[in-house]
Order: C-alpha cells, then sequence, then structure tokens
C-alpha cells in the first residue's frame, strides 16, 4: 500500500509540473508585451524598461521559466542583490531563510504566484483566497443537489421501469448533459430571478455576501446560492440520474436479489438493505470526478449569477488580461483537480487491496 500511495504521488508531481509548463509557455507566448498591458496608455520607454526589469520580462524565455518555477517552489534559492528579480524581498516572498551560499539565500516560503497587474500590485495568492471559498461553497451546494436528486430519481426510473416517469426522468437527464452550462445559468435566471421574481424572491445575480445598504458591513445572502448552486449541479446531477439507474437494475438482477424476493422480502426492503448499497459504488466513482470538474466549471455560472467566486474573477481577468491572476488561477484549478483525484485513487486503492497490488 505505501509503495502504491508512492508511486500516485510521484505521478501527481510530475502532472502537476506539466500543468506548470504548460500554463507558463501557454500565457507567454500569447501576443502582446506584459509589461504594456500593465502601464496602460501610461507608458513609456523608462517605465517599460522598469517594469521588465522589475519581473524579469527582459530575461529569455529559458531563464523566465526558472524564475516562475523558483517562485512556485517550497523551497527556492534568492539573490542578495536588490537588483535582481530573486532578490529576497520580505513583502513579497514573506520566506523563512534556511541558510546561505555565496550570494545565494536557500528560504522555505508558500509558493508565490506573484501580483496582479490591474489590482495595484496585489498578490494573487490574496485574490485567490478572497474567491476560492465562494466557489468552494457553491461546487459543494452543487455537488449536494446532484448527489440527493440524482440517487431518488434515479431509483424512481427503477420502479417505474420503462414506463411514463422512466421515460420522462430519462428524456430529463439527456437534456441535462447535453445543455452547455452557461446556457441553463441564463434561462434559470430570467425564468426564476425576473419573470417569477414576485414568486420566488430570488435575484438575478447576486453573491454569497453582500453589503449592508446601512453601513453595518456585509451579511451573507443565501438565497442567491440557490439559481447558481441548480444550475451548477445540473449535469452532474443527471449523470448521476443515469448512473443510479443502470447500476439498480444490474444489481436486481444479480441472483442474492432473487433469493431475497424467494424468502418473501418486499420490493422496497430489497432496494433498501440489499440493493442500494452495492449500486451506489459507480455513483461514488462519478461524484469524485466530478466534484473535481466543478471548480474549474463554475467559471460561467459565477460570471452570469455575479457569484464573485474564482471562476467570475478569471473572467474578469481575462478581460483586463490580467496575467499573473489567471495563471495563478488556472494552477490552483488544475492543482486541486489533481490532489482530489489521487485522494480518491488512494481511497479505493485502500478499499480494495486487488487496485494497490
Amino acid at each position: 500500500m505505501a509503495r502504491y500511495i508512492l508511486q500516485k504521488l510521484g505521478y501527481a508531481l510530475l502532472t502537476i509540473l506539466g500543468v506548470v509548463t504548460v500554463i507558463f509557455l501557454l500565457f507567454t507566448i500569447l501576443p502582446g508585451d506584459p509589461a504594456r498591458m500593465m502601464l496602460g496608455q501610461n507608458e513609456n520607454a523608462e517605465q517599460l524598461a522598469v517594469v521588465k526589469k522589475k519581473y524579469g520580462f527582459d530575461k529569455p524565455l529559458g531563464v523566465q521559466y526558472l524564475y516562475y518555477m523558483n517562485d512556485l517552489s517550497p523551497v527556492s534559492f534568492h539573490s542578495e542583490d536588490p537588483s535582481d528579480y530573486t532578490y529576497l524581498s520580505e513583502n513579497k516572498y514573506n520566506a523563512t531563510p534556511l541558510f546561505s551560499v555565496s550570494n545565494t539565500t536557500v528560504v522555505l516560503k508558500l509558493p508565490y504566484l506573484r501580483e496582479s497587474f490591474q489590482k495595484n500590485d496585489k498578490k494573487v495568492s490574496a485574490v485567490i483566497a478572497e474567491t476560492l471559498p465562494n466557489t468552494f461553497v457553491l461546487a459543494v451546494s452543487a455537488i449536494i443537489i446532484a448527489i440527493i436528486l440524482g440517487i431518488f430519481l434515479g431509483i424512481i426510473s427503477v420502479l417505474f421501469k420503462d414506463g411514463f416517469i422512466d421515460k420522462t426522468i430519462q428524456l430529463i437527464s439527456t437534456l441535462g448533459m447535453s445543455v452547455p452550462s452557461f446556457f441553463s445559468a441564463i434561462i434559470f435566471a430570467w425564468i426564476f430571478g425576473f419573470l417569477l421574481h414576485e414568486y420566488t424572491n430570488l435575484n438575478m445575480t447576486g453573491s454569497l455576501y453582500e453589503v449592508d445598504d446601512m453601513g453595518n458591513g456585509k451579511y451573507i445572502q443565501w438565497k442567491n446560492l440557490i439559481l447558481p448552486a441548480i444550475v451548477l449541479g445540473i449535469r452532474p446531477l443527471a449523470v448521476v440520474s443515469q448512473l443510479m439507474r443502470n447500476s439498480l437494475l444490474e444489481v436486481l438482477s444479480q441472483d442474492y436479489i432473487r433469493t431475497a424476493k424467494a424468502k418473501g422480502l418486499s420490493f422496497y426492503t430489497i432496494i433498501k438493505r440489499h440493493a442500494l448499497k452495492n449500486a451506489l459504488n459507480p455513483v461514488v466513482t462519478a461524484v469524485s470526478g466530478w466534484f473535481a470538474s466543478m471548480l474549474a466549471g463554475a467559471v460561467f455560472v459565477e460570471y452570469i449569477f455575479g457569484w464573485n467566486g474564482l471562476g467570475k474573477e478569471i473572467v474578469d481577468a481575462l478581460n483586463t488580461l490580467d496575467l499573473p491572476v489567471i495563471m495563478g488561477a488556472v494552477l490552483v484549478i488544475a492543482t486541486l483537480f489533481i490532489i482530489i483525484n489521487i485522494f480518491v485513487d488512494i481511497i479505493y486503492g485502500w478499499l480494495d487491496p486487488k487496485i494497490s497490488s
């Protein structure tokens, strides 16, 4: 088991390294000068030179890549020369020095995701820390809705197999998997937030926290979570419903289920005590994958509903060409996706020794 865990962790590190490399190359070789993006209309030759020196944009591509890896690495190397990009600035890195060799200091720090181009040099890590919790709340709410309704609809489909109710649920599930999230978000916002607002009391847009008009600070507005959570949960709900139906039908065809029927147990008792638990295995697999995907899939949903999460922050950063925020947010989402999937693989290996052998 220990070897299996180390192997999975090794794969995770290699995958993260690949993701970091792709993100760096993708956003570095894009047309446009990052220094000009930062200065906008106030640029001049002298200011451009200062900005390029500060952020290492005046260096060759290979050196910039090493700078980027050095910023992300928990153990990094820093020059004692104030004019060097890697100069150990406390405000910049907030690092703990370990030891020094010649003019280089080795430090221990959290990954440095650099600073925003558009938010007055605000650290990208601070931007992500402010928005990621909102995305996490939205993703958890959506997956809970998908699990509860998906399992319920799957069981209902089995109870009314090949009937009108079953076919209706299958049709709705197919539509749920095929309709893009941004289109569903627009429809739900218009119908329940505008046309039926008098009855639902839901808003077309709104985030988890709102500012009190009387100057009493922020407060949580839970009703703003309802529509984006439902929209984000539609696709996994459809998948869970289909998987639950197919898995439950397969389990009900097993010999031990026929034995239970022969003993005189009711259909409800058979499903509750014997079939449901075994039918949930593929559902658990699907849910673990969908939860990680939701962190990335929330981009359009958050933007349309005005939900101040990481997805909306990415769209805003794309509109303003704030490359450090885009790179940092994509890297964090990719890392979380990898970690969740590796964690699920380790759990499977623990539950089923055959997998880890």
